[in-house]
């Protein structure tokens, strides 16, 4: 999380300091509309710089996955920059029309308008022409914006809706970037913040044609064959085996992939629950958390066909210390599953703890999964806190005495997750030595 904020903290100040470095005048300014017109331009320079980058992020960059610590840290980035993209998107159309309503009222005396020049080249009379469109494209793109941005945050949108509006941001952002081009100052351009912006808006235009035209990972699509279904009705579970006709670079444990069983949906992220052995198959456990999981053990039949994309995470079970200490709550197992299925038969000496939390236990599950930490050699401690209770960091560490020579990987719900983080640190567990995947991509 550090890096993110760190990577956060520069997209939002860079644009900034380089802004105040190619304006010396903005500390000149006096008097309400000419500080107004200064706002109004460092606003839209940073609303279109966020933006950028966020469009940037949700193409799913792989090359640069490990520079943020996983797709999933990517995401929560992307969703950072698009709240702050909502904020100053808002204060700038504040600050472009609040003025303007206040003079109608007669809180505030129309400036007397100045003489410009004439037009240095064609370009420049061009520019100036388009003005009055660029600021009325730039407002109704605002709104747009706004209407997108907020579903995008609204949980209870239907994902199936979300994952069709979420795209129309994207011509939003073209539309934005017409009104940046001609709206923002002209000197601006020959200067470090302009070539800064340029740059970012060229990748966002990239992006956004990226995601137009369906693009987004495809280089890392094959297309398979539902093989093997089974219902674990207890825990509200479904396993699915998918034979893939494509090749498959392979995957790491603890990793996940993009599964489109029905275009209508979209892609859905789930954990692969199966190590790679090469021979053209991948498993998932999915859990039966909305409507669309829900209704999956009806929809889905054997001999369907289905797109993976992928793989994606950086949850790859490579700590500092000699021992580790993993805590799934819920479906969050199944990267703990491939894990134990790539270590089963290897002398690997590691002390090895897993904590399962569950409300619904399946037991043929439960016993399936512990053949394979024997197998693997991984102690397995299972919770169902109606009858065990709660599993806190204060039971976790009395369970394994050596905890301080061991690295946490945690993978579930986000609460149980923010809350035994916070502990186990109380306690004296680094933060570098806690890992978890943020399992939220919206």
């Amino acid at each position: 999380m550090k890096r993110i904020r760190t990577i956060y903290l520069s997209a939002l100040l860079l644009p900034v300091l380089l802004w105040v470095a190619s304006d010396p005048e903005i500390w000149s300014a006096s008097g309400f509309f000419p500080i107004r017109k200064t706002l109004v331009q460092l606003t839209g320079i940073i609303g279109m710089s966020v933006m950028s980058v966020a469009l940037f992020l949700a193409i799913r960059p792989a090359r640069i996955e490990p520079l943020f610590g996983g797709l999933d840290k990517s995401y929560r980035l992307h969703k950072w920059l698009g709240i702050t993209a909502l904020v100053v998107a808002v204060i700038h159309w504040l600050w472009a029309q609040g003025p303007k309503w206040a003079v109608g009222w007669g809180w505030l005396e129309r400036p007397a308008r100045g003489r410009a020049g004439p037009p240095a080249d064609a370009l420049e009379h061009f520019m100036r022409s388009q003005r009055g469109l660029a600021e009325s494209i730039g407002e109704w793109a605002f709104y747009a914006a706004v209407l997108l941005i907020v579903l995008a945050l609204l949980k209870r949108f239907p994902y199936r809706y979300f994952h069709k509006t979420h795209r129309l941001i994207t011509i939003v952002y073209l539309f934005l970037v017409f009104h940046a081009l001609i709206l923002i100052k002209t000197d601006y351009w020959g200067s470090a913040i302009g070539v800064l912006l340029g740059l970012l808006m060229a990748v966002g235009v990239i992006a956004a044609f990226t995601s137009l035209f369906g693009k987004v990972g495809y280089r890392r699509r094959v297309v398979g064959v539902v093989e093997e279904l089974e219902h674990h009705t207890e825990d509200r579970v479904l396993k699915v085996v998918i034979r893939l006709i494509d090749r498959w670079a392979g995957h790491k444990a603890g990793q996940f992939a993009f599964v489109t069983f029905d275009r209508s949906e979209g892609p859905h992220p789930f954990t692969i629950s199966s190590a790679w052995s090469g021979d053209g198959k991948l498993r998932f456990h999915i859990k039966a958390l909305g409507d669309y999981t829900t209704n999956l053990p009806q929809m889905l039949q054997v001999g369907d066909l289905a797109t993976v994309e992928g793989p994606y995470g950086c949850f790859d079970f490579r700590g500092n210390k000699p021992g580790q200490i993993w805590v799934a709550g819920g479906i969050g197992i199944t990267p703990f599953i491939a894990r134990m299925q790539s270590l089963a038969g290897q002398m690997h000496g590691q002390p090895v703890h897993l904590f399962f939390s569950t409300n619904a236990p399946d037991k043929r599950f439960i016993a399936d999964l512990q053949q394979l930490a024997d197998n693997a050699g991984v102690r397995l401690h299972v919770y169902v806190p109606h009858r065990d209770g709660h599993l806190t960091a204060e039971r976790l560490l009395a369970t394994v005495p050596e905890w301080q020579q061991s690295d946490v990987w945690f993978c579930g719900p986000a609460p149980f997750g923010a809350s035994l983080r916070r502990s186990l640190m109380a306690l004296g567990l680094s933060a570098d030595n806690f890992h978890q995947e943020l399992f939220s991509m919206r």
